[in-house]
């Protein structure tokens, strides 16, 4: 049986499960709220527990975020929940660092130099690239506009 590309199209459609945008958006904004939520519940531990400031209570924080993060993707948690709350795992911190060890992990079998450290950094490169051109170019708009960057 030969199909046209139109004909293959149409079949596909038929065959793909429907899938429910609110239901989609509901969860992935709870799922990202939740993990807002947890960072706060931690950075607040910081503060109070350790005496530290907001400010020094900040990266410590996003450390261990990283470090959860990392830990349920290598335990295979991660993915999961991503299956179910879909982009609500995409949380900048979180979702960054699970990119990153899923492609480590992908390709640990080539070895470290050549497999982990050549492969976790390809989806890195092209978002620190960015972040770096969209930062000198946010740099020379306060420098033209005297806005001193916010201070």
């Amino acid at each position: 049986m030969s199909m046209s590309p139109k004909e293959y199209q149409a079949f596909a459609k038929t065959r793909e499960p429907s899938r429910s945008i609110f239901t989609n958006c509901l969860k992935a904004f709870l799922f990202g709220g939740m993990i807002c939520l947890i960072g706060q519940g931690i950075q607040e531990l910081f503060i109070h527990l350790m005496g530290m400031s907001k400010e020094d209570a900040s990266n410590p924080t996003v450390a261990v975020l990283i470090l959860i993060s990392v830990i349920l993707t290598s335990l295979g948690v991660y993915d999961k929940i991503a299956q179910w709350a879909g982009a609500g795992t995409a949380v900048p911190v979180t979702g960054f660092a699970n990119s990153m060890c899923s492609a480590a992990l992908e390709h640990r079998s080539e070895g470290l130099v050549l497999g982990v450290g050549a492969n976790m950094f390809k989806l890195a490169g092209s978002v620190i690239v960015f972040g770096t051109v969209a930062a000198f170019f946010v740099g020379i708009a306060h420098l033209l506009l005297g806005t001193n960057g916010g201070h």
